[in-house]
């Protein structure tokens, strides 16, 4: 199991996560996204709209994304 914070995965708070894989973490963070939309809270929606700007060119997204899975991975086991 790895540890990270919203903020590490683009977010806006320091809500952790804990998981055994990547994909795991990212449907933890998006639950946790698909909460704070729901609330409308301002940090995290500012968040979302840096994440959908760069869903916008699919390169940048995609080296976003592995970007975050090799800080994933390089975390030490909990």
């Amino acid at each position: 199991m790895k540890t990270m914070t919203c903020k590490q995965l683009g977010g806006a708070c320091d809500k952790a996560f804990t998981a055994s894989t990547f994909e795991e973490m990212v449907e933890l963070s998006k639950a946790h996204g698909m909460e704070m939309f729901q609330t409308m809270d301002s940090a995290h929606l500012q968040a979302m709209e840096k994440v959908k700007e760069m869903m916008m060119a699919p390169e940048k997204m995609q080296a976003w994304f592995e970007e975050k899975r090799q800080e994933f991975e390089a975390l030490p086991e909990d």
